[in-house]
This record gives C-alpha cells, sequence and structure tokens, in this order.
C-alpha cells in the first residue's frame, strides 16, 4: 500500500470516529462507592466552569 492510500484511509478513518467526550462508558452506577460519588460531582463541576468560559 502507497503512501497515498494511507492518508486517504487515515482521513477516512478519522471521519468515521465520533468525538470523544472522555468519559468512561463502563462506568456501573450500582457498584459506585462514595469516592467514585465524589469523582463524579467533581467533574460535573468541572464541565459546568469549562462551560461558562
Amino acid at each position: 500500500m502507497g503512501k497515498d492510500n494511507r492518508s486517504r484511509k487515515q482521513a477516512k478513518n478519522k471521519q468515521n470516529m465520533a468525538p470523544s467526550d472522555g468519559r468512561d462508558v463502563e462506568f456501573s452506577q450500582e457498584l459506585a462507592d462514595s469516592e467514585d460519588l465524589q469523582a463524579q460531582e467533581r467533574a460535573r463541576a468541572a464541565d459546568r466552569r469549562a462551560r461558562r468560559k
């Protein structure tokens, strides 16, 4: 495969990738302990601060 073909394939792969919001999709609310819940609240607060700017 030539360099041009690889570049096109990489560009196409980037287009197919969904944007990541940085959240872990494997989190289980049922298995969360108090530290997990506190970390979630801190993350929500940080998201609110980031959106406010």
